[in-house]
């Protein structure tokens, strides 16, 4: 929907073919305030506790002992009110509710029902949280039950195997098959961390994912332990492996998706609570897991195969919760893939689009969804193999040492099949700060627009061999009429993002994003 900040203008006509439709803006209106000047006066309670503060004599405990002071208190779901009774303060309940003990049963459960509610969810559930956090708590309650329940039984599984296996020399077989598992998951665990650090905060909810379903498959094989009781040691160390690195990916990513969550730099509440949750759950799964071993205590044999049964259905359970979960997370960091999802709505549509906006159309960004746009736009170096060589060449002897950056054609491999497709490059210079980035990605996005509106002749073009005098001229120009385009609204631009509450200071990029190049003035 157009943004009231942008109203519909005459959209200006060009004869060339590349020409594309200037973004529909104005600048924004506001209302002036009313600065009508008032004198001293007693100001009105919150709204909040209007409905609560209309007194009843009859409704309260005790005879209002005094003039009513403008001031009201809100504590753990009630409502009390300052009164003056002449010689001193009085904080009296105004809330109109009955004490829980009262003789009237009804009302009493009601009261009683509603301090254990507030008092639960003060347990739990930070003061001040975004809109979403309710959503996201209740599927990470689905995940935890049953992603605990899954662990005790693989743990008991483990257990038996090494009876099975090691019957004569359990203490020590145990403890060194223990220490080896442990110590090699440790060791791949540093080893992923190192060589993802950064994908941790472009890609988190992909990673974030994946290692889930790494984790989950690492419960299955420690299930197949009993079976093989010989392979101890290989499928416990394979799992304990997986489960360090899905540990490694559940600790780096923590702080953001709890930082999205904090609406009052209240990060350290949040994160409390979250552990809260984390503890509750997993001790409601350890009881599940308890009960089923409960009801198949006397037959060994079924309780042998009930992990296999239960597994499928658990594990389903556990990665449909952490799926849903994540949707409910709303990043407000700027990565290369939200800031294209953010410049394309701003070029369509005339505004920019929020973190919850941003976060539906990203959802969880499996690898095998990359690729499918037109003209996909890829940041990093220049590879000199590229066919568009003579592009690249040209674009490389229009620099200036005020120039952060360059855009060239390339030709990319993607899908399976691999299939051949063109897109546009973006090479960063040494220096280029926030500014250049988002400049440089809002005039790729521009000349998208154009190539995709007149697709088949540009295809056409680039699929021949040699590129005419023309045909350059036409590129170049639509290259400089698009960096126009996005100087001119790069500065509404970043008032939005702002105003949407995007952490606009970096936009974050991963490893071979961070490629950049040097200007060499010979």
């Amino acid at each position: 929907m157009q943004s009231s900040l942008y109203a519909a203008s005459n959209s200006h006509h060009y004869q060339n073919p590349w020409r594309i439709p200037e973004t529909p803006l104005t600048t924004p209106k506001f209302a002036p305030k009313n600065t009508k000047k008032t004198g001293f006066r007693t100001r009105h309670i919150a709204s909040s506790f209007r409905t609560s503060l209309g007194y009843d004599s009859q409704e309260s405990v005790g005879k209002e002992p005094g003039p009513r002071l403008p001031v009201a208190i809100q504590r753990s779901g009630k409502v009390s009110r300052y009164f003056w009774d002449g010689e001193s303060l009085r904080l009296v309940g105004v809330d109109g509710g009955a004490p829980w003990f009262s003789l009237d049963f009804d009302d009493g459960v009601r009261s009683l029902a509603r301090v254990c509610g507030l008092a639960v969810r003060n347990f739990f559930v930070p003061k001040k949280v975004s809109e979403n956090y309710m959503n996201y708590v209740k599927w990470k309650f689905l995940h935890r039950v049953f992603s605990s329940a899954l662990q005790v039984l693989a743990t008991q599984a483990m257990f038996r195997a090494i009876g099975f296996g090691y019957s004569r020399s359990l203490p020590s077989a145990a403890a060194l098959n223990w220490v080896l598992k442990d110590g090699l998951g440790r060791l791949s665990r540093c080893i992923y961390t190192a060589s993802l650090a950064s994908a941790f905060d472009t890609n988190l909810k992909r990673v974030r994912f994946s290692t889930s379903v790494l984790f989950s498959l690492s419960i299955g094989v420690e299930l197949l332990t009993p079976a093989f009781p010989k392979y101890f040691l290989l499928l416990a160390t394979m799992a304990n492996i997986a489960k360090q690195i899905s540990l490694a990916c559940y600790l780096a990513t923590g702080s953001a998706v709890h930082r999205s969550f904090a609406v009052a730099d209240n990060l350290g509440e949040v994160s409390a609570k979250a552990q809260i949750q984390t503890v509750c759950f997993d001790n409601l799964g350890l009881l599940l897991a308890a009960l089923l071993n409960f009801v198949f205590k006397n037959n060994q044999r079924l309780q042998a195969g009930l992990p296999f049964v239960i597994y499928p259905i658990f594990s389903a359970f556990d990665l449909f919760g952490i799926y849903q979960g994540l949707k409910h997370v709303h990043l407000q960091t700027l990565t290369k893939d939200r800031i294209e999802i953010i410049l394309n709505t701003w070029i369509e549509l005339g505004y920019v689009p929020s973190p919850a906006e941003v976060s539906k159309q990203e959802g969880i960004d499996f690898p095998w969804t990359k690729g499918k746009h037109v003209w996909p736009i890829r940041i990093g170096c220049l590879n000199p193999k590229a066919h568009f060589s003579k592009l690249s060449m040209m674009a490389m002897q229009s620099l200036s040492g005020e120039d952060y950056y360059f855009l060239s054609m390339e030709e990319i491999y993607s899908g399976i099949p691999r299939r051949k497709q063109h897109g546009i490059l973006l090479c960063l210079r040494e220096g280029a700060d926030t500014a250049n980035i988002t400049t440089g990605l809002l005039q790729a996005c521009y000349i998208r627009k154009a190539l995709h509106l007149n697709r088949t002749r540009w295809e056409n073009l680039l699929e021949a061999r040699g590129f005419l005098d023309s045909v350059l001229t036409e590129w170049f120009k639509l290259l400089e009429e698009c960096k126009r385009r996005a100087q001119d609204d790069l500065c509404i631009l970043n008032e939005q993002i702002l105003g949407q509450g995007w952490a606009a200071k970096n936009i974050l990029l991963n490893t071979k994003e961070q490629t950049r190049y040097s200007f060499i003035d010979d």
